[in-house]
């Protein structure tokens, strides 16, 4: 059974949708551990599953790396064999990178290498582009630039907003990662050798 660490900064949407696929029996993964870098809504569904969770505020370290050790502290605490990036609106340091890579992933609502960073929605609409996407990447030292482990492409439709987009993007992004969480787990996918070049 994998086990699994996931990180979010917010509401939790992803989180939620992997903590009830993991309640089914026949899904090969669990949740351990749930970590915020701050007061976030969506600690509130670890709380309702009865997972553990931890929050390690940004704001209370002197600096991004003091912040990374301690949160690499907890994770290890939780001895997660997957860490999973839900939202989580903070890069990490290269310190917690080097310790669990790569068995690190993080959901981006774009069709990478299209759109990085933390607003890959707005600029998407921006560029004016008829499509955009969703993906679920290996996390490295970069900015949404490690290895591809599942995508889909989601048309951008006239009239859409930052927020109507999004709403499109974060079901699919739902499912590829509980589908890309299972293939990890039963050995399907290695994350040494992701299926997407």
């Amino acid at each position: 059974m994998l086990k699994v660490a996931v990180l979010i900064s917010g509401t939790g949407s992803n989180l939620r949708a992997l903590l009830e696929a993991a309640s089914d029996p026949s899904y090969p993964a669990r949740i351990v551990a749930v970590g915020a870098d701050r007061a976030a809504a969506g600690l509130a569904h670890a709380d309702e599953f009865g997972i553990p969770s931890f929050t390690v505020p940004f704001a209370d370290f002197a600096s991004r790396d003091e912040w990374g050790e301690a949160l690499e502290r907890e994770l290890a605490a939780a001895a997660p064999d997957l860490v999973v990036l839900s939202g989580l609106m903070r890069l990490l340091p290269r310190g917690v990178v080097a310790r669990f890579a790569p068995q690190i992933i993080n959901t981006h609502p774009a069709y990478l290498p299209e759109f990085p960073g933390a607003h890959g929605v707005r600029d998407a609409l921006a560029a004016g582009v008829d499509q955009t996407g969703a993906s679920v990447i290996v996390v490295d030292d970069g900015v949404d630039t490690g290895p591809i482990l599942a995508q889909e492409r989601i048309p951008v439709l006239p009239g859409d907003t930052e927020d109507t987009l999004h709403e499109r993007i974060k079901p699919v992004e739902r499912r590829l990662l509980i589908d890309v969480v299972r293939r990890i787990a039963t050995g399907e996918l290695r994350l040494d050798a992701p299926a997407i070049p």
